[in-house]
């Protein structure tokens, strides 16, 4: 009885955290080069509303991708996923200046990208000095984009 009591808690909040926002949903899962594809083709074709949180999604899912592929010691695909980190980055940041206050799910973005620059800091240890460039300047990119968002969440 004692246990339940103590497991009782434990569960619930593991349910009230596998219900939160959507943005986490998505936590660590690696997604495949045609899910890859298709998200990108969503958000190319998206409601510009829309394309600031399908944006960092896919930068979101890329750091994932990068930080499997720099674990496995594939350092080419890694510097490719995170070339694609770079690019979202700059379209997030570019949608971002457009009219931020018409944005949908601008909150969670920022939630997501706040999650998404954590790990890609995380990485830097995974790799030698002479590889961390790469990390940085995709580091550098999605830390200036992650201010944005935050002040747009507190503009809005």
């Amino acid at each position: 009885m004692r246990k339940m009591l103590v497991v009782a808690p434990v569960l619930a909040l593991l349910l009230l955290a596998g219900a939160s926002t959507r943005a986490f949903a998505a936590a660590d899962v690696v997604l495949d080069d045609a899910a890859l594809a298709h998200l990108e083709d969503k958000a190319s074709h998206a409601d510009p509303r829309e394309r600031c949180f399908l944006y960092t999604e896919l930068a979101h899912f890329y750091t994932v991708a990068a930080g499997k592929q720099l674990a496995s010691g594939d350092m080419d695909r890694a510097s490719a996923s995170l070339k694609k980190i770079e690019h979202y980055g700059e379209l997030i940041h570019g949608g971002l200046t457009s009219d931020a206050k018409k944005l949908k799910n601008l909150k969670n973005a920022e939630m997501l990208m706040h999650e998404t620059t954590y790990h890609l800091g995380e990485y830097l240890h995974l790799v030698s000095s002479e590889d961390k460039a790469e990390i940085v300047a995709a580091l550098k990119q999605l830390d200036k984009v992650n201010e944005e968002l935050l002040a747009q969440v507190f503009n809005h």
